[in-house]
């Protein structure tokens, strides 16, 4: 995952744990806006989120959250 994602991801995460609380789910979608303007960006987040982990649509952010930060640290 490029680190223009992770970092995305991250920041969305952290906003989201911050205003909503640590119980709060979102999908990949969150972390783009509803204009497609990165589809090579978003196909990445959604392989990521569906082929290589198998999530379901919502997941909480938290997991979210150690799931990236723990392929940063590789």
């Amino acid at each position: 995952m490029k680190k223009v994602l992770k970092d995305k991801i991250i920041a969305v995460c952290n906003k989201k744990i911050e205003t909503k609380g640590v119980n709060v789910g979102l999908s990949f979608y969150a972390f783009f806006a509803n204009k497609n303007d990165d589809p090579d960006l978003l196909m990445e987040a959604a392989t990521w989120w569906i082929k290589t982990h198998k999530l379901d649509h919502f997941e909480k952010a938290t997991k979210i959250k150690k799931l990236v930060s723990g392929e940063a640290a590789k």
